[in-house]
């Protein structure tokens, strides 16, 4: 039985984890870390990663950026695999995971999706054998409560597209004004609004054809399955850098 720590137990994402690992036969949450707290909690919730008492096997993280130094130091101490799901992480916070990946075993992915992993994949097929001849348009599509844009998904598309031109091309979010002619770019479009889980359209447009790859989500337990079968794999794991390609 793997013990699994929530770190953002009390929001939306975190929640649905929850409650799906009430019937697993291989994990369980034992724990939940929230900054802001919550009521009600079946399991313990502690604001802060210092109070936590249980034995964990490994973090299983839906919160935001504000807790990754704290989670990570405390991951690196103890020596428990983290699992991040979260997104909206800078530069500074990127390298910071690469070096605490160094002393302990993390897993990020931006999307957990393992359909959303094999359009990653097909987007970079598309790219090599169509070249420069097609113009790359993204367009992602999300709920109003998404705090972040693009989202990281987009930009994991983005990256896909891009490693077929070497890393070349530049990412241009949004277009306003006159922009002039479309230059050596990938151009990234966010919409937000209602309810919408998650859509991803990657364009490639050429000479009198279009071709578009998508995906839609139309449940957040899509993301949460993923994530915990992450956290089951990573369990036990050495230190080092995990993603989906690890498990796919």
């Amino acid at each position: 039985m793997t013990n699994i720590l929530v770190c953002g137990i009390c929001g939306k994402m975190g929640g649905v984890v929850a409650e799906l690992l009430q019937n697993d036969i291989g994990a369980r949450v034992v724990c939940g870390v929230d900054l802001n707290g919550c009521e009600n909690a079946k399991i313990p919730v502690y604001r802060t990663f210092d109070c936590v008492k249980e034995k964990v096997d490994v973090i299983l993280d839906f919160s935001s950026p504000a807790a990754l130094e704290v989670e990570l130091n405390w991951a690196v101490k103890k020596g428990v695999p983290v699992v991040l799901a979260a997104t909206g992480y800078t530069e500074d916070d990127l390298k910071f995971i690469e070096n605490c990946a160094k002393k302990v075993a993390v897993f990020k992915t931006a999307n957990f999706s393992i359909g959303v992993n094999l359009l990653v994949k097909l987007v970079r097929e598309a790219a090599d054998t169509l070249g420069e001849k097609f113009d790359i348009e993204i367009i992602e599509k999300h709920h109003n409560q998404k705090a972040d844009a693009p989202s990281g998904t987009a930009l994991m598309l983005a990256d896909s597209a891009n490693s077929a031109f070497g890393g070349d091309k530049k990412y241009l979010n949004g277009r306003q004004g006159k922009t002039g002619k479309r230059g050596n770019e990938i151009g990234i479009h966010a919409v937000r609004g209602g309810t919408i889980v998650g859509e991803h359209d990657v364009i490639f447009a050429g000479a009198d054809e279009v071709i578009t790859l998508s995906h839609s989500a139309t449940s957040k337990r899509v993301f949460a399955e993923g994530a915990i079968k992450a956290a089951k794999w990573l369990a036990g794991k050495p230190a080092g850098k995990y993603d989906m390609g690890s498990i796919i």
